[in-house]
């Protein structure tokens, strides 16, 4: 089992540098889909990630064989490849009819999703303390969207297609994560995602248009180059934050995402009016917002803490001396 080094600050500083690229992502995404479609969007980010991966694998000579892998790995992969190819472009899909603050508040159900389907797959368990999460999440929800409830279940508008294309983009994602997890007992998670990226890529290049990135201003060419860096090195500040801090704190931290995209798009719509659209929400849906992480992270932590609760409990019945008899 995998022990981490210690080295929290490290892990903390490196899993805030993923959350602040993370919240970034879709304000920049939301620029660039003005001048080119999610396909193709996606199609750049993936197949860049998985060009600059390939070159590192062969240059440490550690590119992997699929001939190695049996039926059912195989399979896997496939499962996992349409899950990330599907979420991709469902994300964005979603997030050309959303604002980006309710696109990352939104996601947050992918984790949730994961979680549940490794009940039913690894039989994982589900405690207390994950429902108290899960039940926190759900009231944040209601708060968060208590301006557009009623057109939410009434009527099908592009806010409520968008929030749908949304659920979809977290249900291919924990699809997507439950196969990969099994795919890391046989390859490294660059090598993983170095397969995925590239077999993903090459499934959307018949529905992708790379020549369009001629008709981008030079705003948005230097957004989307900045989105294909964010894949690769969000990812390698993350991957890297799980091997010097508890993957549960690294998951908490994470959680706080949304908190951040709020805050960069208030002060982009402050800086760049023009380009930056602010969020129109009441106190009450901040504070759903609020609640969601809040959720989110216990979710994250429960076990973790459960885990350490029932150690000290432990610890301290065997220090304890019994009573006199008597």
């Amino acid at each position: 089992m995998h022990v981490s080094s210690g080295r929290w600050l490290y892990g903390f500083l490196l899993a805030m540098i993923t959350t602040v690229l993370w919240a970034v992502l879709p304000i920049m995404l939301k620029e660039v889909l003005k001048g080119m479609d999610p396909y193709t969007v996606t199609w750049y980010r993936l197949f860049t990630a998985g060009v600059i991966l390939f070159a590192w694998l062969a240059w440490r000579r550690r590119l992997p064989s699929i001939r190695a892998l049996s039926v059912t790995n195989r399979w896997l992969l496939v499962v996992a490849i349409l899950g990330l190819t599907f979420n991709y472009v469902l994300y964005l899909m979603g997030l050309s009819r959303l604002t980006p603050g309710t696109m990352q508040l939104m996601i947050q159900v992918a984790p949730v999703m994961l979680m549940l389907g490794s009940m039913w797959v690894f039989r994982e368990r589900f405690g207390i303390g994950q429902l108290i999460g899960l039940s926190v999440l759900v009231v944040g929800f209601v708060l968060f969207f208590n301006q557009r409830l009623v057109e939410l279940f009434t009527q099908m508008t592009s806010y409520t297609l968008g929030i749908l294309i949304t659920l979809g983009a977290a249900a291919t994602w924990a699809l997507y994560g439950l196969a990969q997890k099994q795919l890391l007992t046989i390859w490294s998670s660059i090598t993983v995602m170095m397969v995925i990226y590239l077999a993903c890529s090459t499934l959307l290049l018949p529905l992708a248009a790379p020549a369009s990135v001629m008709q981008l201003t030079t705003l948005q060419f230097w957004l989307l180059v900045g989105c294909c860096l964010n894949t690769l090195i969000a990812y390698g500040a993350f991957a890297e934050a799980l091997v010097h801090w508890e993957a549960s704190r690294v998951s908490a931290t994470i959680a706080t995402t949304p908190l951040f995209t709020f805050a960069m798009v208030a002060l982009g719509s402050m800086l760049w009016p023009t380009v930056i659209t602010p969020e129109l929400l009441n106190n009450l849906a901040y504070l759903g917002a609020l609640l969601v992480v809040t959720g989110s992270a216990l979710v994250a932590l429960a076990p973790s803490l459960i885990q350490k609760l029932k150690s000290r409990r432990l610890r301290r019945l065997a220090i304890t001396p019994p009573p006199a008899a008597s």
